[in-house]
């Protein structure tokens, strides 16, 4: 890969994974709730499943997701249900419930295994795939792009959980972070509207 198609590489991932979008709201979400130290464990779910998205389809189903218009539609509509459950749950509890019914943060692997309905994680790999790595190339690009992405992604994830748990002096009464929390469940749900403009 040239330097000019690294750096061009690197300004995609800044500008694809700072931006909100569902994982960004709720690692804010979960910063002001839980705090950065229970918050972990969700980062570390988010940089083992896009990582793994852009291994599997660079290698593998890339080909299998153009050609099928139905396994997209079954995957944008699974989509939709799972998030606008995430924001019921945030708007509902402060974040995701535990078995006995207390909120808690995400664990690591339901943030792995979201990246793989989650709308905005799924446009950011097709586009990087469509645009960097080729059947000639994939070898070496895969591991290059997955490391850029995740140095990138880890980067974002720490401002926004910084930035819930930065605000959360100011959520110290139910009313304010009851009002913060039906904030970011609205923008996951906002985000929704993203599936039916691909």
């Amino acid at each position: 890969m040239t330097p000019e198609a690294l750096l061009s590489l690197f300004m995609l991932a800044v500008s694809l994974t700072l931006p909100p979008g569902p994982n960004n709201v709720m690692l804010a979400s979960s910063g002001a709730n839980f705090g950065v130290r229970r918050t972990v464990p969700h980062i570390a779910g988010i940089m083992i499943g896009l990582p793994s998205m852009f291994i599997i389809v660079g290698f593998f189903l890339g080909q299998v997701f153009e050609a099928s218009a139905l396994l997209r539609e079954a995957i944008r509509w699974l989509a939709v249900g799972v998030m606008l459950w995430l924001a019921w749950k945030i708007m509902t509890s402060g974040g995701i419930s535990s078995a006995s019914g207390g909120a808690r943060p995400m664990r690591y692997y339901e943030a792995a295994a979201f990246q793989w309905i989650n709308p905005k994680a799924w446009a950011m790999v097709i586009a990087v795939t469509a645009q960097f790595i080729s059947g000639d190339n994939a070898g070496y690009v895969i591991p290059i792009v997955t490391l850029v992405f995740v140095g990138v992604g880890i980067c974002s994830a720490m401002v926004w959980v910084g930035f819930g748990a930065g605000i959360t002096r100011w959520l110290n009464t139910p009313g304010r972070l009851m009002w913060f929390n039906r904030t970011m469940a609205l923008m996951i749900a906002l985000s929704v509207l993203f599936l039916f403009g691909q």
